[in-house]
């Protein structure tokens, strides 16, 4: 099973040998194969990387590529090292990503493997800042993002109760970052690869993942911290959204959040869609209700081929659950309300728990 973790890196030269160098200093796992496509670069991004000396066996392969501008972005360049990649992790391999100005903690590889042994196909990592990096950014910055951070936990935790879900249970996190995503081939190539996407491509990738009932996992036990730079090389990456935060705080908070009563019928919903989508005997009355939708879209929807489909398609086309964003202004009352959702369904939970180990 080689294991393959691709960076593509644009003007990295800064950050370039810590990146190896992290990969390198695995403990109790190894990387078999790392493939850095330095692309457009500027710098002396390859040349660097390609002088690192690598002592736990890792081969290296140092990939230069000018991309045209129509399609010198980061999708594009995230996609050509994974297909790079591919090559060299074979049929039953696994390929990671990670970023050029990321340093992954010496256990990332090891609790990456051991997720996937627990039957995940799919391991999203926790990704943060430097610590110099961090301290070089306003405070303000820092305590909302906290504040939205927590009430996204909050929402998190509302899903991962009222929809259960065996390969990803709660302690876990939200974060879908191209600095730490690993996927066995076989899930990739089910999903069809990266998305045609100029930039979050990240996120695209999990969702093509979901669509296709791959198995994935949240972990907080796999770290890697990255850059705090506001003078990114990626359109719509952190860097920018740092930037633009120093300049004018944001209105809304991340457009993936939504008001908690929303949130917690979204997670109903699903739960409630699983139960239907797995019973051929199915009976489609409570989640019609649910979803305001005629039950003739609702069997067509439950009989695509991947819950994930299945999903998308009662999802999208709801009237019930159409995407309502949170005004930073109201997020002080949705944390409030998130916390009262979640306060019975917690000591239900701790009840139940209790008479299992009885």
């Amino acid at each position: 099973m080689p294991v393959v973790v691709a960076i593509p890196a644009r003007n990295e030269e800064a950050h370039i040998r810590a990146c190896l160098e992290a990969l390198d200093g695995q403990v109790a796992a190894t990387v078999d194969h790392i493939v850095l496509l330095a692309n457009n670069c500027t710098d002396a991004t390859a040349s660097i990387a390609a002088a690192v000396t690598l002592h736990s066996g890792a081969t290296l392969h140092v990939l230069e590529k000018t991309l045209p501008p129509h399609i010198a972005n980061a999708g594009a360049a995230r996609r050509r090292v994974m297909e790079a990649g591919l090559r060299l992790a074979g049929p039953d391999g696994i390929l990671i990503a990670t970023d050029a100005d990321g340093q992954v903690d010496a256990d990332w590889l090891a609790s990456t493997l051991a997720a996937m042994a627990r039957g995940a196909e799919v391991v999203a990592g926790w990704v943060d800042l430097h610590p110099l990096d961090w301290g070089r950014i306003p405070m303000r910055l820092h305590e909302d993002d906290a504040r939205e951070c927590a009430y996204d936990a909050l929402c998190d935790e509302i899903h991962a109760r009222l929809d259960p879900d065996l390969h990803d249970p709660w302690p876990r996190h939200t974060q879908h970052s191209g600095a730490s995503i690993a996927v066995t081939v076989e899930a990739y190539l089910r999903c069809g690869g990266i998305p045609d996407v100029a930039s979050g491509e990240d996120r695209a990738l999990i969702e093509a993942l979901r669509l296709v009932d791959a198995r994935i996992r949240h972990d907080p036990a796999v770290h890697v911290s990255v850059s705090g730079r506001i003078e990114g090389r990626a359109e719509g990456g952190m860097a920018e959204t740092i930037r633009r935060r120093m300049v004018q705080p944001d209105e809304y908070v991340d457009d993936r959040l939504e008001p908690a009563e929303i949130c917690a019928l979204r997670a109903r919903c699903r739960a409630t869609a699983r139960r239907a989508y797995e019973r051929p005997d199915r009976d489609v009355g409570l989640l019609v209700g649910l979803l305001s939708q005629p039950v003739e879209a609702v069997q067509r929807a439950l009989n695509l081929p991947h819950f994930g489909l299945a999903w998308k398609a009662l999802e999208d086309s709801s009237p019930s659950l159409q995407r309502i964003r949170v005004p930073v202004s109201r997020l002080g009352a949705e944390t409030v309300s998130a916390e009262a959702i979640l306060r019975p369904i917690r000591a239900a939970d701790a009840l139940v728990e209790a008479r299992w180990v009885a």
